[in-house]
């Protein structure tokens, strides 16, 4: 393969997170700089013109160094977080290290664990504090993808950094949750869709356990912007699964429960909790999770001129930072996922198509950066405005909306959407981290 003549070093690409958005934009783009989508192209059109593709030459390879940067050591699958809390075989599945990773094995990409703290875009340079040292590094770079997401907490996402960590704090859950059965079972507070998914599977996954899903409002997943239809079957298969719902109920308080020993002595019991509503009404739990969060962009490196008043970064359909921002090389600078204030509901499949496009245009920048014919540049692609839409996993049946469909649920929905791993082979083919470049 080719070396694209007068490149005196490689492009360098400094992306900021290492979930859904940034894989995608960093594997897509391995595989443009590999000449692997040009070949690919020239087989397709080949065979829309049901004719053998014409004698190629050498695919052009251009040469690129890509840094990744994120807190955790490697990939972890966010949206199976209620499965990886239910199932020990899931959980260890579900955390993949970057080292482990075959498309990010090549001598050209560097994983570090760490944040960035800042960056500097006249001189293109990020600041990045490394988690174990704590000391600063600077990281210069041609092109730079945010795609930091979501600050999220648990049980959204894990509290652990680290695979080893996660795995402990998994089995750890799991245990509690399989004892909470003989002191009233598990009681989910939240019925948004982390809420909905984490009561289902605990109830997949552990058909014993009294599973309760308790929500403050009359719909489940009220806070998004979806028809009722929706909500309502949503609510059918959670109850269909066999998890009991309290919809109206808003907790106010919980506490231990308490016994009374010898000498009138009152002491915590060994275990359960008391829950009181703001009704006046109470319940007993073994275990309970509060799966109430509300989730605020991790965007605090970027500067302040680029970010909304919610701290979304501002964005142009191509995905690079709006010239309006003042912020210098906006054309270089690109956000991916949900870090973006961008039109829809914050979904991963949405982060990944935003990473093929990210990399779409940052190879096409590269290419005008080489001097290449305006034919021969790839063309711009641009994001057009993004739908309410949603899939939701509960038990062995999705549901899911998006408009010109309405709500579509059962067993092959979640086979087209889930699979039986809430998402994660899907979400690994469709990001090829399973091919070496």
């Amino acid at each position: 393969m080719a070396i694209s003549p007068g490149i005196s070093r490689p492009f360098r690409v400094f992306v900021a997170g290492g979930s859904y958005g940034g894989l995608a934009a960093t594997v897509h783009l391995l595989d443009h700089c590999s000449g692997a989508k040009a070949k690919a192209a020239a087989v397709v059109a080949a065979a829309e013109l049901q004719s053998p593709p014409p004698p190629q030459p050498a695919p052009e390879r251009v040469p690129i160094e890509v840094t990744i940067v994120d807190e955790r050591d490697g990939f972890y699958h966010l949206i199976g977080t209620p499965l990886a809390y239910a199932s020990e075989s899931f959980a260890s599945k579900a955390w993949v290290k970057f080292k482990d990773i075959p498309a990010l094995k090549g001598q050209n990409i560097h994983c570090l664990q760490g944040t960035v703290s800042s960056i500097d875009p006249v001189a293109k340079e990020a600041t990045v504090i490394d988690s174990d040292t704590k000391r600063p590094s600077k990281h210069s770079y041609d092109f730079f993808v945010g795609a930091t997401g979501l600050r999220r907490e648990w049980p959204s996402t894990p509290r652990s950094t680290r695979r080893k960590n996660y795995i402990f704090e998994a089995e750890n859950q799991i245990t509690a949750m399989a004892s909470a059965a003989s002191h009233g079972g598990a009681v989910i507070v939240g019925g948004g869709a982390v809420g909905v998914e984490m009561a289902a599977e605990l109830k997949m996954c552990m058909p014993s356990l009294p599973v309760t899903l308790v929500h403050s409002r009359d719909h489940l997943l009220s806070a998004e912007p979806l028809p009722d239809e929706f909500k309502e079957k949503t609510l059918e298969l959670v109850k269909e699964v066999g998890v009991e719902v309290r919809l109206n109920s808003r907790l106010k308080s919980s506490k231990p429960v308490e016994v009374e020993q010898a000498g009138n002595e009152i002491v915590p019991a060994s275990a359960g909790v008391e829950l009181e509503f703001e009704d006046g009404s109470t319940m007993k739990a073994g275990e309970v999770v509060v799966a109430i969060s509300k989730a605020h962009p991790s965007t605090s490196y970027l500067p302040a001129a680029c970010l909304d008043s919610e701290q979304y970064a501002l964005v142009t359909p191509g995905l690079s930072l709006q010239p309006e921002t003042g912020v210098a090389n906006v054309e270089d600078h690109f956000i991916a996922g949900d870090a973006a204030r961008w039109t829809g509901i914050k979904r991963c499949g949405t982060a990944m198509y935003m990473g093929t496009f990210v990399a779409n245009n940052i190879f096409r920048r590269i290419q005008r950066t080489m001097g290449k014919k305006e034919e021969d540049i790839l063309k711009l692609l641009e994001l057009a405005e993004i739908p309410p839409m949603i899939g939701v996993a509960v038990g062995k049946k999705g549901v899911s909306y998006w408009p010109g469909q309405g709500t579509v649920a059962g067993e092959e929905v979640m086979e087209q959407m889930f699979r039986d791993d809430l998402g994660f082979t899907i979400c690994w083919n469709h990001m090829m981290l399973g091919i070496s470049h």
